[in-house]
């Protein structure tokens, strides 16, 4: 079971998140919580970011002469909000995200859809090249509030060794 807290002083605790290499353990699923209600905002603000100008996402006259009838939320932000969702589980303590593969988007996301997410721990290994540091690859899996999968991904990433972490060197974080 992985501590979500480290005593700092006497009666004195500061929270932590994240897994050392040591802590995952293929087959284990991890639900992220909070979810997310997607607002129009969102939508629009990341379309405005990313330069996409495709205005099936943001304009609603457009839209509606679609087969959706309505403005669909960027995929794009649909990932980026899954991937954030699972830092605090999988990867806050992560040196690198080393990859992301079959990146697969099932069902449409439309302002008003609460998001949430949930990752399986699918492999890991030590790294031969890296000690201390290990490669771990999870399946995250995001559902809408009616229990939709709109999106499955895999992520690989490179995780500290306990000792090994950024947080565990400095007295101070």
């Amino acid at each position: 079971m992985v501590q979500n807290w480290k005593q700092v002083g006497p009666q004195r605790y500061r929270e932590t998140f994240g897994r050392h290499f040591e802590d995952f353990v293929v087959g284990d699923v991890y639900e992220h919580r909070p979810g997310k209600t997607v607002t129009e905002y969102d939508n629009h603000l990341f379309t405005l970011l990313t330069l996409n100008t495709h205005p099936l996402h943001f304009d609603a006259e457009y839209a509606k002469g679609t087969e959706f009838g309505r403005n669909l939320v960027v995929s794009t932000y649909t990932l980026s909000l899954l991937v954030g969702m699972s830092v605090s589980d999988c990867s806050q303590k992560t040196i690198a995200n080393l990859g992301m593969d079959e990146v697969k988007f099932t069902a449409p996301v439309f302002a008003g859809d609460t998001l949430y997410a949930e990752s399986e721990v699918i492999a890991k290994r030590e790294s031969a090249s890296r000690p201390g540091q290990g490669i771990v690859t999870i399946r995250t899996t995001g559902k809408n509030q009616r229990g939709e999968t709109v999106c499955t991904f895999l992520r690989t990433m490179l995780i500290p060794a306990r000792g090994h972490a950024v947080e565990d060197r400095l007295g101070h974080y």
